[in-house]
């Protein structure tokens, strides 16, 4: 489970991470046009708006990395929690693909890390 929830973990990492690079680097390019469905002219006025969202995207990916390499369960739940929060928001009120691509992965992974998390505590418990 512990393998799992932290696989899983990286990958939603890597989504961010990559949101983060679209946003902030192929927002006004045809790629990020095309990916996020939109014209030249509505790429060109908002681009200053996407690099921002892509520096948020670049905390909650590096974040998550952080409290992989760290062990720091709670900052992945932190983390994991925004993700899932502004998914729905994002679905909610921009695009509803985002629930699936960020909210849907987002609460996996955060169901994952919390059962990895209780069955550790269950096994120290065990032990001690």
């Amino acid at each position: 489970m512990k393998f799992f929830a932290g696989f899983m973990t990286f990958l939603v990492a890597l989504l961010h991470i990559g949101i983060m690079v679209l946003e902030m680097f192929f927002w006004n390019h045809p790629v990020g046009q095309k990916i996020f469905s939109m014209t030249a002219e509505v790429a060109q006025s908002s681009e200053v708006l996407a690099m921002n969202q892509g520096l948020y995207n670049s905390f909650l990916g590096f974040g998550l990395l952080w409290g992989l390499i760290s062990g720091n369960q709670s900052l992945k739940v932190f983390l994991l929690i925004c993700i899932t929060i502004a998914g729905v928001f994002g679905g909610l009120t921009a695009k509803i693909s985002i629930l699936y691509v960020q909210a849907l992965p987002g609460l996996i992974t955060l169901l994952l890390v919390l059962k990895a998390k209780r069955r550790q505590a269950g096994e120290a418990r065990l032990f001690s």
